[in-house]
């Protein structure tokens, strides 16, 4: 498993050769540089940290200072290890772009889902309500009865119930790749994406 960090941009369509259109999510992805390197002999397992967005020596911690000095790195905003499982001919200072990935590959993409807050069941676990009429009142889209009686005298656990909905690290396999923009890093996907505009993704290839 090799990968980027990127950001998602927003949402367009392209043509294909047949002329349909393909609803495709615009990914910044890149430059990354290789932080560290972990090997099976040192770390006890193969993987590798990548840096993504420069930033300011000022706003780096001190612990955080101490590694990009120790591994002759410059400062980065965000950083993700990624386990190597085949593709083990990578070496520190490495930098890894759009140019890594090719049309039509299929690749596996994580994200941070869209917070919804507090919500009721209808919305988080689409519940169909209560009818308008015939002596339903005062509850209209709550979840009904939740219980068992006397016997066993408590809620089931996993029962659905209203509660804090997105915000939640998602992932989608098999992400076809449309369309690649080498030269300023972008990277056109079929399909939605988790979470917001400007928001962090992780992509990811078996290789």
């Amino acid at each position: 498993m090799i990968g980027l960090i990127g950001k998602k941009i927003g949402m367009t369509q392209v043509f294909d050769d047949n002329g349909k259109v393909v609803p495709v999510s615009l990914l910044k992805v890149g430059p990354c540089q290789v932080v560290q390197r972990k090997t099976l002999a040192d770390e006890g397992y193969d993987a590798m940290q990548i840096g993504y967005e420069d930033i300011k020596e000022s706003k780096v911690n001190k612990a955080l200072k101490g590694h990009f000095t120790r591994h002759k790195s410059k400062y980065y905003r965000y950083l993700k290890e990624f386990r190597l499982k085949y593709y083990r001919d990578v070496e520190e200072d490495e930098i890894f772009d759009a140019s890594m990935f090719v049309p039509n590959e299929l690749i596996k993409v994580t994200g941070t889902s869209k917070g919804k807050g507090f919500t009721g069941v209808m919305k988080r676990h689409n519940f169909s309500g209560f009818e308008s009429s015939h002596g339903v009142h005062e509850s209209f889209r709550g979840p009904g009865s939740i219980g068992q009686c006397a016997t066993p005298a408590k809620v089931k656990k996993g029962q659905k119930l209203p509660g804090h909905t997105g915000n939640a690290k998602v992932s989608i396999l098999n992400v076809r790749v449309i369309k690649i923009d080498t030269e300023n890093n972008l990277l056109m996907v079929k399909g939605s994406i988790p979470g917001h505009r400007n928001s962090l993704v992780y992509l990811s290839k078996e290789l």
